[in-house]
Order: structure tokens, then C-alpha cells, then sequence
């Protein structure tokens, strides 16, 4: 088969262990993203296999109706939301989606970024650079207050550190997600504005869907002190657009660590929040690290080699089998 892979920004791919169950198939790959549909569409050409880099680039019909050779779309991840699936089914393009990655590594980025921010670590590594020395004073976290919005799979592991580091640790989210965290030793804050304002750290984890979208507004950023830090790990389209490049210039909260972005990538420094000084900005790192990769490669990967076996593996879409 002829498999194209996208988004592949780190040219990663071919470097890990999975790349080379596709010894026999004819695979290209490609690094930078393109979104125009027909530029893409040429790029993936007459290719029989895609695997698309998690939900880097949306998959909609009019990128489907332009690819008549392509038989099956890979998915890194179960996450299919970017991918029009139902128009896949109808021109006999099966989707494969399977594999869940560790929060480990985003859990790993949220704290990176939380004492990158609170040492002015960024700011300190070019001072050094430029042949400077010492330019700010750094603002601990034992003793202070850690909001965590959702404690789920990387929220618990953030709280832990939180609680480990001296910090007293608060969280909020749905009943579920307050459940777990009072089961497991943790406060709940006594109402959503209490929880915005007594935050020194406030990082939210929750996946982003209909209910979740915009679910933080201007309102609840402007209840945050102005030396307070807001995390954002998660997906940009938790809070509301425009609200935390406008609450940084109002001065609450103060600082902002982001990793995730309403358009991605973020080329020659586009984003607003790149010329904030309060802010320490990274490109979307979270899941990005080796054994997470290898795990979500090697998932596509494989329903790739079951497909070209003739089995349809960790098909979303089975009626679209055989249509081509």
C-alpha cells in the first residue's frame, strides 16, 4: 500500500520502532502542515493508507471527495471529532481509531511550565545568553493555593505534585470529578468564584467538547488575583476566545502558562499571547514525548497492517469496508 503520513513536525515517524512494520509499503511523510484542502489533497495524492498526527488537521468532506484512491484514514488516538466520519462512510473510506496515551507527559509539561513561570526560568536562560546575570525574584509555591478545574486522569497526577510541594490544593469541576477528589483527600472549593479567587496556580485539564467550550469565561479570569498564574494545558477552546489575552492586559490574572492554541501551529509569532510578558508560551508539548509517540504511531500503525491483511481493525466506520 501507499501510506502518507501528516503533521509529522519533529519528522519523528520514521525514528521509532513501529515505522518499520510497514517494511514492503511505500510511505511518505510530511512535516509541515498544509490546511488548504486542495494543496493537501494533493500532497496525500493517490495514496491507499493516511495517518493523521492526532487532531492536528481536520479531515472534512471536501478533503475526503478529493482523495477517490484512499481507502482507510489511521487516527493516532480514539479522538475521531476532527474527522468527518459520516462522509468517510458514504465514499467508502474506513476510519480506524484506537489507543489512549498516558497523561503522565502532559501532567509532566503542566508542572514544567508552572515553575518556568513562577522562576522566570524562560527570562533567566536569556538573560544568561546575552551575558547577564540575575533580573527577577521568583515566587515560590509552598504554602500557596493550587486550583485544579477537573480532577481526572492528569488533574489527580497535578494535584499530588501540588500537595507534594506544600501547596494546599483545591479543586472544582462536575460532581463526579469533585467525588474523586474528595475521595482522595482533597478540598472542593466552596463555589466557583471562591475557587477563581483564592487560586495562586489555577490549571484546568478537561477535554474539549460541546459542554466544555468557552466553559472559562472573562467573568471567572477577572475573579483571579493579579499575581496569580492560569494554566492551560488542555485545549484553548476551554476558555472563552479572546478572554485570557484580554484578562493578562487587565492585569488578572497576571501570568499565564499556555500550551494550546485556537489555530495550530502557531507560525512567525502570530499569537497575541507571544508579545504578553505574563505569559510563557509553549507549542502544544503536551502528549509529545517519545514513549507516547511510539504508543500512538504504533496503534495506526498496526490497524494499518491488520487493513492491508484483509481485517478491519479498530474500524469506527465497518459499513464503509469494501465500498472501494
Amino acid at each position: 500500500m501507499k501510506i502518507a503520513v501528516i503533521d509529522d513536525y519533529q519528522d519523528a515517524f520514521r525514528s521509532l520502532d513501529c515505522y518499520a512494520r510497514l517494511k514492503g509499503h511505500e510511505v511518505i511523510v510530511f512535516h509541515v502542515t498544509e490546511k488548504d484542502p486542495a494543496k493537501l489533497a494533493g500532497r496525500i495524492g493517490d495514496a491507499e493508507a493516511l495517518i493523521l498526527t492526532q487532531q492536528r488537521t481536520r479531515f472534512t468532506r471536501e478533503l475526503a471527495q478529493r482523495l477517490p484512491k484512499l481507502k482507510l484514514v489511521s487516527q493516532t488516538g480514539r479522538n475521531s471529532g476532527h474527522i468527518d466520519v459520516a462522509a468517510c462512510t458514504e465514499l467508502g473510506i474506513a476510519v480506524a481509531a484506537a489507543g489512549v496515551g498516558s497523561p503522565t507527559p502532559t501532567a509532566e509539561l503542566t508542572w514544567a511550565l508552572i515553575l518556568a513561570s513562577r522562576r522566570s526560568i524562560p527570562q533567566e536562560v536569556a538573560r544568561l545568553k546575552e551575558g547577564r546575570w540575575q533580573g527577577s525574584v521568583g515566587k515560590g509555591l509552598n504554602g500557596r493555593t493550587l486550583g485544579v478545574y477537573a480532577y481526572g486522569k492528569i488533574g489527580s497526577l497535578v494535584a499530588r505534585v501540588g500537595r507534594a510541594f506544600g501547596m494546599r490544593v483545591v479543586c472544582w469541576g462536575r460532581e463526579g470529578s469533585t467525588g474523586r477528589a474528595r475521595e482522595a483527600g482533597f478540598e472542593v472549593a466552596a463555589s466557583r468564584v471562591a475557587f477563581f479567587a483564592e487560586a495562586d496556580v489555577l490549571t484546568i485539564h478537561l477535554p474539549s467538547n460541546d459542554g466544555t467550550r468557552g466553559i472559562v469565561t472573562a467573568a471567572d479570569l477577572a475573579l483571579m488575583k493579579p499575581a496569580a498564574l492560569f494554566v492551560n494545558t488542555s485545549r484553548a477552546a476551554i476558555v472563552a476566545p479572546g478572554a485570557l489575552v484580554e484578562a493578562l492586559g487587565r492585569g488578572r490574572p497576571g501570568y499565564a502558562a499556555v500550551d494550546v492554541y485556537e489555530d495550530e501551529p502557531v507560525l512567525g509569532g502570530s499569537h497575541p499571547l507571544l508579545a504578553m510578558p505574563g505569559a510563557v508560551c509553549t507549542p502544544h508539548l503536551g502528549y509529545v514525548e517519545e514513549a507516547t509517540l511510539e504508543s500512538y504511531y504504533g496503534q495506526a500503525v498496526d490497524n494499518i497492517v491488520a487493513f492491508a491483511a484483509g481485517r478491519g481493525a479498530n474500524v469506527i466506520n465497518p459499513e464503509a469496508l469494501g465500498k472501494r
